[in-house]
């Protein structure tokens, strides 16, 4: 099968920061599926593994990189039991195999979903991985209840990103909360109004534009963005006992003393978790793919999708790397094969 990979951790301008090569097509076994991949999303996991898997060495196969995909089941292990070959699937997959970037990919059957009949493989492929980290940052890590929420407020740093933009409309289908989202630019600004969020503020002067909007202090706040930037903002601005939940790693030490007096509780969260770490409800990501499935059916919410680009070469997944590094990316960007 074809495939798009790394051998070398590069700048992604660099002649050789993507590779097309050939390798085996695998087997499935046990709760595999075989998938061949119809589309794929690019999100920042994916730039960070090409920065850091190959550093100082050159590997000695190329490392497939890519973690959002919907495509369609060709073969399944003798362990299957909730697909079959023929179906449709989108799943995020793990960090720790080989990634969606080629025409085959395996999956466990416990982390896929069955794709939403009502819209494409790329809309469908712009949304596992997001879904599944604001699913579980709502739901498990803050422990907020459907239909709850009402007089309360939650803040999203990072609206207009790929869980910026899935987490307001969840938050705002599925729930009573009012939703205060961050965006510093025009276009980000009215994505995050047509996701739902009700109030926005620039996130470049965090405290003074939430007092500036009136509001002192959130009961929870999400940080899609960056937290160690909004550490101290973020302090400030919870209330006591409320709850902060982060996805992005911090580069340095943070003091989480300053949370100690509003006995505030802080969440780490990532996606890849279950998987990774072969928990016992790991099945659980099924289940939310398949409520996620649901909801888009139903129009409950929509597709994050925003620029598609087509190939499976080296020279597309550059041009969406470059626009991910960049940091202007709004959305989902998605590569058809």
């Amino acid at each position: 099968m074809k495939a798009v990979g790394i051998k070398k951790s590069l700048p992604i301008d660099h002649s050789d920061s993507f590779l097309e090569f050939n390798t085996e097509e695998p087997t499935p076994r046990d709760s595999d599926l075989l998938v061949r991949i119809k589309a794929v999303s690019v999100n920042p996991v994916d730039f960070k593994v090409r920065q850091n898997a190959a550093k100082d060495k050159e590997l000695e196969q190329p490392k497939i990189l890519g973690w959002d995909a919907a495509g369609i089941v060709e073969r399944v292990g003798n362990k299957v039991t909730k697909f079959k070959q023929g179906d449709e699937v989108f799943y995020a997959g793990e960090i720790d195999r080989p990634g969606c970037n080629a025409e085959f990919q395996l999956v466990n059957e416990n982390i896929a979903g069955h794709k939403p009949k009502n819209i494409s493989f790329e809309e469908a492929a712009a949304l596992p991985l997001t879904a599944l980290t604001a699913w579980e940052c709502v739901f498990e890590r803050l422990k907020i209840k459907e239909n709850s929420g009402e007089n309360q407020d939650i803040l999203i740093i990072g609206g207009a990103g790929g869980v910026g933009s899935i987490g307001i409309q969840l938050l705002k289908k599925l729930t009573k909360f009012n939703v205060i989202a961050t965006a510093s630019r025009n276009e980000t600004e009215e994505w995050c109004r047509n996701m739902g969020a009700d109030v926005i503020v620039n996130h470049k002067s965090l405290e003074e534009e939430m007092r500036s909007k009136g509001y002192e202090q959130v009961d929870y706040i999400l940080n899609f963005s960056d937290t160690d930037m909004h550490w101290n903002a973020m302090a400030e601005l919870i209330k006591p006992q409320g709850d902060i939940c982060s996805i992005v790693e911090t580069k340095n030490p943070v003091d989480l003393n300053k949370l100690k007096n509003k006995s505030v509780a802080f969440h780490w969260e990532l996606m890849f978790t279950r998987a990774k770490f072969q928990t016992p409800d790991m099945h659980k990501q099924h289940e939310i793919l398949e409520r996620i499935s649901k909801l888009l059916e139903e129009e409950t919410i929509e597709s994050t999708l925003n620029k598609t680009f087509t190939g499976l070469r080296a020279q597309t997944f550059k041009e969406v790397h470059e626009l991910q590094e960049s940091g202007k990316s709004i959305g989902k960007n998605v590569i058809s094969f």
